[in-house]
């Protein structure tokens, strides 16, 4: 009984890892709307003079780290969801306009353009294949998920910014 059981629940945890990426768009909309308040309030909590903030010379500052989240969630959402990304490969990274104000325009308009795009596939789209960058065969929703992990990376590096502008970030936001 213990050997069918352990099988059993082998097989259950198999099953649930192969699907982790079979989330449904309702449940994709609502991720990224929390990630999208995370991030918002990383931006919100820095001091606006820290936003050119380097920990070391040859790194990228806190304003270009956002920056770089939002370039990737333009490149991978048209890549995702077909459409053409409305800024061009890495231009937002490139600004010269690093002020809180700009910044902050610029990121949430990128995730407002990848929460548009996923409400516009439907369920059975996230199960379909794509190539994405020209070379990585995965789902649509295997490229969300990467995306995801892409801007939680990122703006995990950014706490060690906020903590050197001598400033709390926030609070983890599981849920």
């Amino acid at each position: 009984m213990k050997t069918i059981k352990a099988l059993i629940t082998s097989a259950f945890f198999i099953l649930m890892m192969n699907m982790g990426y079979s989330q449904n768009v309702n449940d994709m909309v609502k991720e990224w709307e929390r990630a999208k308040a995370y991030t918002l309030e990383y931006l919100d909590v820095m001091p606006a003079e820290n936003f050119d903030l380097k920990p070391t010379p040859e790194i990228r500052s806190f304003a270009q780290q956002m920056l770089h989240i939002t370039d990737a969630n333009y490149g991978f959402t048209a890549a995702i969801a077909g459409v053409e990304s409305p800024v061009g490969m890495g231009e937002s990274e490139k600004s010269t306009d690093t002020s809180k104000e700009s910044v902050t325009k610029m990121v949430t308009a990128g995730y407002d353009f990848v929460i548009d795009a996923i409400k516009g596939l439907s369920d059975s789209e996230l199960s379909e294949n794509i190539t994405l960058f020209g070379q990585f065969e995965m789902t649509k929703a295997q490229a969300l998920a990467k995306m995801f992990e892409h801007q939680t990376h990122h703006r995990g590096q950014s706490t060690i910014y906020i903590r050197l502008a001598g400033v709390k970030p926030p609070n983890e936001k599981l849920f």
